[in-house]
């Protein structure tokens, strides 16, 4: 006698189903089945599209963006100035579903020589603003390694450091930069001492040649009643006197001089 396997209506009815489903195509078998990471990819593409669509600009023409389930923002391709990277990093940001950036593009400009790159910066940074009041109060350093800039030192506000930072991105052969500028804090006791310490040094007989000239003037910043000299004087009597006349101001704390004597190697300083 042949055995038979019994098998109950539940049972027939779920086999009946699993055949139906492996028939079904596959976006619908997706659309049939609901999924967590199914809304997360839709999520990724629409913030994609929206990301790409900020980058629709002919400098960030060569520029390409994928957004990952996270929300997080991969930039790749070329640009020809480092503002161009910086700027495509800040619309992307402001895609609806991007949470992060990860910039990956290359700024593809001409290669410049670090030492170009330092002579040519430095002077644009020594006549950017010229013309304003207080640019004497502003103190910004330079440095140049492998196409990479690091500005640092001193602004006397935002507006000075933004200029500095715009110049400096805008040049030719720049491939990234580095922000280490700091703002000045903002108080009328220190603008009375900026004042003050001005009067007495440009004042002085001797002194008073160094405001001829706009882009080499003795530079003073101030910090919470603390200043500091910066720039390039004659000699080291200049240098003497600059630092005699600054500590004589009233609510002057303490005076840092930093100032350097032309045809001597330059000295480091924070």
């Amino acid at each position: 006698m042949t055995n038979r396997k019994l098998t109950t209506p539940a049972a027939l009815l779920a086999v009946i189903l699993a055949a139906a489903l492996l028939c079904l195509p596959q976006a619908s078998l997706a659309a049939a089945l609901p999924s967590g990471a199914n809304a997360q990819a839709q999520g990724a593409n629409s913030a994609t599209g929206d990301a790409a669509a900020r980058l629709n600009k002919k400098d960030l023409r060569n520029v390409q963006v994928r957004v990952d389930n996270n929300g997080v923002a991969t930039l790749s391709g070329t640009v020809d100035y480092f503002a161009e990277k910086a700027d495509a990093q800040k619309r992307v940001l402001k895609a609806k579903g991007v949470t992060a950036v990860r910039n990956q593009i290359q700024v593809a400009g001409p290669n410049v020589s670090d030492q170009v790159l330092q002579s040519k910066l430095g002077v644009k940074l020594a006549y950017d603003r010229v013309g304003y009041p207080d640019t004497i109060f502003n103190a910004i350093t330079l440095s140049v390694e492998n196409g990479v800039v690091t500005l640092g030192g001193h602004a006397r506000a935002p507006v000075d450091k933004e200029s500095a930072l715009g110049l400096v991105s805008n040049y030719p052969g720049v491939k990234d930069v580095v922000d280490n500028i700091q703002v000045d804090p903002a108080s009328m006791m220190d603008d009375r001492a900026r004042v003050a310490v001005a009067q007495a040094i440009y004042g002085y007989p001797t002194l008073g040649r160094y405001s001829i000239d706009p882009v080499k003037p003795i530079r003073i910043s101030v910090q919470n009643g603390n200043v500091e000299l910066y720039g390039t004087v004659d000699n080291e009597g200049d240098k003497e006197i600059a630092n005699l006349r600054a500590n004589g101001v009233a609510g002057v704390f303490s005076v840092k001089n930093y100032l350097q004597v032309a045809n001597q190697p330059t000295e480091a300083h924070n």
